[in-house]
């Protein structure tokens, strides 16, 4: 837990220091992130590949586990149905913004184009607080409901932002588990979404 509060604390400081001192133009942002996360990947390979049995215990995982994404696709969408009846949305709008899965940034300017801004920043938000939800409770989540849940709970971010977290949480055994699911969640993102707008 304390880790969890230790990155959300980084993002927090991150915004505040953005919006006071903002950085220099001839520091592309889009360039930084990209760096930075392609360091904090690189920190998590190599730790993966650093512990020796790593890949025995992944050999011994149960092979049912490359239907954990379909069930994440599964449940979140049955969620997002039962939530939207809650809301002045269509169930399928509330499914579409449901199948973001975490990854805001492209679900939020895909339902913003097909429904408009509003439904869009719904999207934005929600999507933004799964991966805050995930970050801050995955050390619960895997007490509560087993180590799965953190991976479940992370959707489309178990492969980058959510990935230190989540072996920290569930183990390093569970850390390629965690990639394949956030791989094949994401890659899922814009066919489901752009599918369930069109209703």
């Amino acid at each position: 837990m304390k880790g969890s509060l230790i990155i959300v604390s980084f993002f927090l400081l991150g915004i505040v220091g953005g919006r006071l001192c903002g950085l220099p133009d001839i520091l592309p942002l889009a360039d930084i992130s990209f760096a930075a996360l392609c360091a904090l990947m690189g920190c998590v390979g190599f730790s993966v590949g650093h512990e020796p049995s790593t890949i025995a215990r992944f050999r011994n995982l149960n092979p049912g586990l490359a239907f954990l994404p379909l069930c994440t696709v599964a449940g979140t969408l049955a969620g997002s149905a039962a939530a939207s009846l809650l809301t002045p949305h269509s169930m399928s709008e509330g499914m579409a913004v449901g199948a973001g899965f975490g990854y805001y940034s492209l679900s939020s300017i895909l339902i913003t184009g097909s429904k408009g801004p509003e439904l869009g920043t719904v999207a934005l938000l929600s999507n933004i607080i799964r991966e805050i939800i995930t970050l801050l409770c995955a050390p619960l989540l895997a007490r509560w409901f087993g180590r799965l849940a953190p991976i479940a709970a992370g959707g489309a971010t178990t492969a980058d932002t959510t990935l230190p977290i989540i072996t920290r949480a569930s183990g390093q055994e569970l850390a390629v588990v965690s990639i394949y699911h956030g791989f094949v969640v994401d890659f899922s993102v814009p066919f489901l979404v752009t599918f369930l707008c069109g209703f």
